[in-house]
C-alpha cells in the first residue's frame, strides 16, 4: 500500500501476515526509475516470502514525471541530508527495531549511504556506485566511497556485475579494501537482478545474488 512520509515522500510499504517483535524491517531503495508496479509487486513478495516489512520510497518526490534522461541530469541537486532524512523516516515507518537497507543501481548508492547512518544493521547494494558518475558529483551528494569508509558503517554488501561500468573494478576494489562483502558475477552488466523484463537480465545469477543478500541481510 502507498503511505506518506512524515516528509511528504511517497512509499509503499509491505507487510507480511504476522509482524512481532522479531520481524525485520527492509528499506529498499527503488532505481532511478523510481516506485512503479515493479517494486510494488517487489516489496510484496519480499514480505510474503521472507516476513519483511518493505519500506520503498520514491527518489523523486514531486517529479515523478521526470525521464530517464531527466533524472540523470537532476541527480547533482540531490541533498544527503534530506536523502538521509527519508532514510531514516521509512526506517521508522517499518515499525521494526531491526532494520536493514538494501536497494538497486541509483538505490544501491543510497544503500551505501545509509550503512554509516548508524540507523540500519545492514546494508546489501545491488550494483550500487561506489563513486559518483562525473555529472553528479557537482552538487551536494557524499561520495558513496565515504560513507564506505566510515567507522559507523554498519556491515555492508555489494552485488557486482564485472561489465558494468558504473562499477569499475578499481572502485569495487577500493570499496573491499575497506572491509565491504563483495560478490561478482563474471560479464554482467549494470541492472542484471532485479527486472526481467531487460535484457541484461541474467535469470541464474539474478536468483544466486538474491539468496546472498537475503543471507546477509537476516544474518
Amino acid at each position: 500500500m502507498r503511505i506518506t512520509l512524515p516528509n511528504g515522500v511517497p512509499t509503499e510499504l509491505a507487510q507480511p501476515s504476522v509482524v512481532d517483535e522479531n520481524t525485520l524491517g527492509v528499506v529498499l531503495f527503488p532505481d532511478i526509475m523510481g516506485l512503479r508496479p515493479l517494486f510494488d509487486d517487489m516489496c510484496a513478495q519480499l514480505a510474503a516470502d521472507h516476513g519483511w516489512v518493505v519500506c520503498a520510497p520514491e527518489p523523486f518526490p514531486g517529479r515523478e514525471e521526470l525521464t530517464v534522461d531527466e533524472r540523470l541530469g537532476v541527480m547533482a541537486d540531490f541533498d544527503d541530508d534530506e536523502l538521509r532524512a527519508t532514510a531514516e523516516l521509512a526506517a521508522d515507518a517499518t515499525g521494526c527495531s531491526r532494520v536493514v537497507a538494501t536497494g538497486f543501481c541509483m538505490g544501491g548508492m543510497l544503500a551505501f549511504k545509509a550503512a554509516a547512518s548508524g540507523r540500519f544493521e545492514r546494508a546489501a547494494g545491488f550494483y550500487g556506485m561506489i563513486r559518483l558518475p562525473e555529472t553528479w558529483a557537482s552538487g551536494r551528494l557524499q561520495q558513496p566511497i565515504e560513507a564506505l569508509a566510515s567507522p559507523d558503517r554498519c556491515p555492508t554488501l555489494a552485488i557486482i556485475g564485472t561489465a558494468d561500468h558504473f562499477t569499475p573494478p578499481h572502485d569495487v576494489a577500493d570499496a573491499e579494501a575497506l572491509g565491504v562483502v563483495v560478490v561478482s558475477y563474471e560479464g554482467a552488466e549494470h541492472g542484471f537482478v532485479h527486472d526481467a523484463s531487460r535484457p541484461v537480465h541474467r535469470a541464474d545469477d539474478a536468483a544466486d545474488a538474491w539468496r546472498h543478500v537475503v543471507d546477509f541481510l537476516q544474518s
